[in-house]
């Protein structure tokens, strides 16, 4: 996961940063990059994405959307992640994907 060429950030269900993989900590360099882990994922988020993420954290609630930044698009998808069947906080994935890119519909 270290060297994955998409950000990885994992939080506990409180929102405490766990871990960021190199290209998180690249990502969010100039936020603090990975002196990030420890801190709180809440506070590195303007209104009203801090309240979204807020229930998402409590609620156990997926998110996925994408986003367009300096022209590059990303997928990101917030997901909680479990231990033993017990939910224990978020892995967000943030995946570089081309402005045009194929659809394939399986099983039809």
């Amino acid at each position: 996961v270290r060297e994955f060429p998409a950000a990885v950030t994992v939080c506990d269900r409180e929102g405490t940063i766990l871990a960021m993989n190199e290209r998180a900590a690249a990502t969010f360099a100039a936020e603090g990059g990975a002196a990030l882990i420890g801190t709180n994922v809440l506070a590195c988020h303007p209104e009203p994405s801090r309240t979204k993420l807020a229930g998402m954290l409590a609620a156990g609630q997926a998110n996925v959307y994408t986003i367009e930044k300096a022209g590059q698009r990303k997928l990101i998808y917030q997901s909680p992640w479990y231990e033993r069947g017990e939910y224990r906080g978020f892995v967000e994935l943030s995946l570089p994907i081309p402005a045009v890119m194929p659809h394939f519909k399986r099983g039809e």
